[in-house]
């Protein structure tokens, strides 16, 4: 079976590869879909699979010309969509921030008036936490206004999604343990992969996320009603077809979930699951694109989690020290440090990226979440702070 990968750039090795490669103008699903169908006709597709929130939109627009599965282009519009999200939810009765959207040239003095509290300003589209900020007071919420301003006024932000670039959404504070849910879904029907567990408390100001650990902690009943606001968010969204990746929070007996992604977990994160037969995320994923019964393939009974390594301050990385150490405690599995040394480092709510990534395996949650923290301990990141 060959494979074709599409990417916003030329890859460097596109001439080796004819035919193995396809760019498109990720920014305009209608006119990637114009090109993925034109590469169909001489190459003919079985399956599309994205990566995400972007591709997910071009993904359902080209699947669905193609005649292949997919989910409605207007399913994977809204999943995209923050604000969009909110309204389809809150109509469909699924729990879900009170929101509302101000235009990012708006006087955040007037916003903040307008505002309760605590609440939580973040962009309409951009993920990994990236703009998220909480704010407790009007002082708090006119700083944060400014600083999203400012970041969606970047040129490389801005050009991914003009019209989502104009606003800023404003959402009531969710308490509670936050979790993750990835899922897939065949003809809306929804199979639940995996529960991750987010042991840090993610209340802010920034929500950077860190440590994923499943199986879930959480009890039976609240895993069980998990999976169910997760499918009633599906179906409310609209989208029937592919992987999924929820955040939800969980407070008492309520759950509130707050993103609804028509992708699978990103970065490396997928290397923290494993299914049967030693089968990755993705191989699960394109066996599914491809028509295969995945049903009975479950996640593999032993605890495993990642840590993503958060930047600690801004500047520019020179030394990891202690790689030998970290690899060496019990129970860690693997150690990738993605930060380029000489590079400058940006810290969220501005970044994007993380120092790298632990992986851990153990008997029981609390044992890889204990393995993943002694890891991170023993790394020391050099820091160079920038003129």
């Amino acid at each position: 079976m060959e494979s074709a990968v599409g990417s916003e750039k030329k890859q460097a090795l596109e001439g080796l590869q004819p035919g193995r490669t396809l760019t498109v103008d990720i920014a305009s699903p209608s006119k990637a879909a114009d090109q993925i169908v034109r590469f169909a006709l001489t190459r003919p597709l079985r399956a599309i699979v994205p990566t995400d929130d972007a591709t997910a939109v071009v993904a359902a627009e080209a699947g669905s010309r193609l005649g292949i599965p997919h989910n409605p282009p207007a399913a994977a519009g809204i999943a995209a969509r923050k604000d969009l999200l909110r309204t389809r939810l809150q109509e469909a009765g699924v729990r879900t921030p009170r929101h509302r959207v101000h235009e990012v040239l708006a006087d955040a003095d007037a916003a903040a008036r307008e505002s309760t509290y605590p609440c939580v300003l973040k962009p309409l589209f951009l993920s990994g936490s990236r703009g998220v900020i909480r704010a407790d007071t009007p002082e708090e919420f006119v700083s944060a206004f400014h600083r999203i301003r400012d970041l969606l006024a970047r040129p490389e932000i801005r050009e991914k999604d003009p019209e989502a670039s104009r606003g800023i959404l404003v959402e009531e504070f969710a308490p509670g343990a936050e979790v993750a849910l990835e899922g897939l879904l065949s003809r809306g029907r929804l199979k639940v992969l995996a529960i991750f567990d987010k042991p840090d408390p993610l209340d802010g100001p920034f929500f950077e996320e860190t440590i994923y650990v499943t199986p879930s902690r959480l009890p039976a009943p609240v895993r069980r009603g998990l999976a169910r606001t997760t499918s009633d968010a599906a179906r409310a969204v609209g989208l029937v077809e592919g992987p999924i990746h929820a955040e939800l929070r969980v407070d008492g007996e309520e759950i509130t979930v707050i993103e609804m992604a028509a992708r699978s977990i990103g970065g490396l994160c997928s290397r923290a699951l494993r299914f049967t037969t030693e089968r990755s995320l993705e191989e699960l994923i394109l066996m599914h694109a491809l028509g295969r019964n995945v049903a009975r393939l479950e996640r593999e009974r032993q605890p495993s989690g990642v840590m993503m390594i958060p930047i600690p301050r801004a500047g520019t990385l020179r030394k990891v020290r202690g790689l030998n150490e970290a690899r060496a405690v019990p129970g860690i599995v693997d150690l990738s440090i993605s930060a380029t040394i000489g590079r400058p480092l940006v810290p969220l709510p501005e970044g994007s990226s993380y120092l790298g990534f632990l992986f851990a395996r153990g008997s029981r949650p609390d044992e890889v979440e204990q393995a993943l923290r002694e890891a991170h301990r023993r790394l020391e990141f050099v820091i160079e702070d920038r003129e």
